[in-house]
């Protein structure tokens, strides 16, 4: 236990003398390795992170006791970190910087940071009030502090943001699982071969030409702004710290004014597009979840529709059977009647046991094709009920099927059956269609199967006039189809993400349907 306390003490001291060597006044990366530290860190090791900032802070003021004197050097040892502490403990528990495992709280982020550079600020301030200056150096408060207030602020956003996202993205995986999805991620590649060669370029021009510098300072914020649009705070976070670390490369000299002016344009775009994007981010996640909730209720629908079909299947196949029943008792009682009384004239009998065996196999045929079970769905758009009552009272059917029909699951099938049922039962209704031109296309593309069916309709006076209407009715409008008509047809394709088009030329209307083959195929 305590060998991990003094790594945790050893690990925070020195990182905060890089951090330090690298931080100047108005980019104090110090302050955001001090808030990310704070914010990932469990609160039991926050003594440790004490000790080790203060046996930094000792060599410090025992190198410059002789330069500032023995009171600076004791009021050196008062870590920053300790007043920042109660800040992100009350950002933490009572703001809910974290408000799931895996999401942070923008605003509160944003809020810790500007409060916390004040705090450090306030500090840096009163060091600077202890501290003995040569005759006649005067310090300009107000410059110095706004200056400092800049610099810690944009140093926290530099650093803490990013850690944040880090320690998101670890707590998801391992870090092989994290290098792998750093490989496959747009953020990575979008940083890196886009935002990356944008900022080199703008650091040469603003190094190779002066007079633009102040200008492709400015121009920085760019990337920021892109990146966010693109992947929310994330991308954000990547952007400010890229963007402020090519800030500090083009900076001229330690203190310089144009670089002031370009932080504050900094820090203005990346707290915005930090705000922004953590808003997309919601809205990404808020339009994810919408778009599963529907997915999952087409896969329910879709499942209720194989359900259904199963069972008129079942109920098919029981009403075949009760014809064949109804066969072999007939034949049965025919028989015996033949041998009680010889002069029995069978063929009324005979006649009305057909009629009935005919009308339970029309039933158990509307209600799944004995043609579609036996070879399928070419042999039922071709061969099956429709084709055979349209066919016999006069009306002209053509049929093409083009694409592989074996890619696609039965249940696919079965809804392009019952929208051409319904779509031909809708148009005999009106009685207003002497021919009918079906043609069905179907592929793949990206392993996803896809079928449009065309059934194209056209009504010629004196065809229509000779058609027996009161014959093919009860057939087709009564038996093979639900009676709702384009409603029916719509439903059906909206089940399997389709749409549904019609479009009139003349004497003719065309019914356009695109259907989508589910991902995970389901018999029926």
């Amino acid at each position: 236990m305590w060998l991990r306390y003094a790594a945790v003490s050893l690990a925070f001291g020195l990182g905060g003398m890089l951090f330090r060597y690298l931080s100047i006044r108005h980019w104090i990366i110090l302050s955001g390795f001090h808030v990310s530290v704070l914010l990932l860190t469990r609160y039991r090791y926050w003594p440790a992170l004490l000790a080790g900032d203060v046996a930094r802070l000792a060599y410090i003021s025992w190198t410059c006791v002789d330069q500032f004197g023995l009171t600076w050097s004791l009021l050196n040892l008062l870590p920053s970190i300790a007043f920042i502490m109660p800040v992100v403990f009350v950002c933490r528990e009572r703001w809910h910087l974290f408000p799931t495992r895996t999401t942070v709280h923008i605003g509160v982020l944003l809020s810790t940071a500007l409060l916390a550079a004040g705090i450090i600020t306030l500090n840096t301030l009163g060091m600077i009030a202890v501290t003995p200056f040569p005759p006649g150096y005067s310090v300009h408060a107000g410059e110095v502090a706004a200056q400092v207030v800049l610099g810690n602020y944009l140093g926290i956003l530099t650093i803490a943001p990013l850690a944040l996202l880090l320690h998101q993205k670890l707590t998801a995986g391992s870090w092989r699982r994290l290098w792998r999805r750093a490989g496959e991620s747009r953020l990575v590649f979008e940083s890196v071969f886009l935002v990356m060669p944008v900022l080199s370029l703008l650091v040469w021009v603003g190094l190779d030409q002066p007079a633009t510098r102040q200008f492709t300072q400015v121009a920085m914020f760019l990337p920021v702004v892109a990146l966010a649009l693109r992947h929310g705070w994330a991308g954000a976070a990547v952007g400010g710290s890229l963007a402020s670390v090519a800030l500090m490369v083009l900076m001229p000299q330690r203190n310089d004014p144009s670089t002031l002016q370009a932080e504050v344009v900094i820090a203005f775009a990346i707290s915005t597009m930090l705000l922004v994007g953590a808003r997309i981010a919601v809205l990404d996640r808020r339009a994810s979840k919408e778009r599963v909730d529907v997915r999952q209720a087409i896969a329910l629908a879709q499942r209720n529709v194989q359900t259904g079909e199963l069972q008129l299947l079942m109920t098919s196949q029981v009403l075949e059977q009760i014809r064949e029943t109804v066969h072999a008792t007939c034949a049965m009682m025919l028989a015996s009647m033949r041998h009680l009384a010889p002069a029995f004239d069978e063929r009324h009998y005979r006649r009305q046991a057909l009629i009935a065996q005919d009308q339970l196999y029309r039933l158990a045929d509307s209600l799944y094709p004995v043609s579609w079970r036996e070879r399928g769905l070419p042999a039922a758009l071709r061969e099956g009920t429709i084709p055979r009552v349209l066919g016999e009272v006069g009306i002209g059917y053509w049929c093409d099927l083009r694409g592989p029909l074996n890619l696609l699951p039965p249940a696919i099938h079965m809804a392009i059956y019952r929208i051409t049922c319904e779509a031909v039962s809708e148009a005999c209704a009106r009685k207003n269609v002497s021919d009918i031109d079906l043609r069905l296309r179907c592929g793949e593309h990206q392993g996803r199967c896809w079928i449009v069916l065309r059934i194209g309709f056209r009504a010629d006076a004196e065809h229509v006039a000779r058609i027996r209407w009161e014959e093919l009715l009860p057939r087709v409008v009564l038996r093979t189809t639900s009676g709702l008509g384009r409603q029916a047809i719509e439903d059906r394709a909206a089940t399997f993400e389709g749409q549904v088009r019609e479009r009139t030329l003349g004497d003719s209307r065309r019914i356009s349907v695109i259907l989508y083959a589910p991902s995970t195929a389901g018999g029926a």
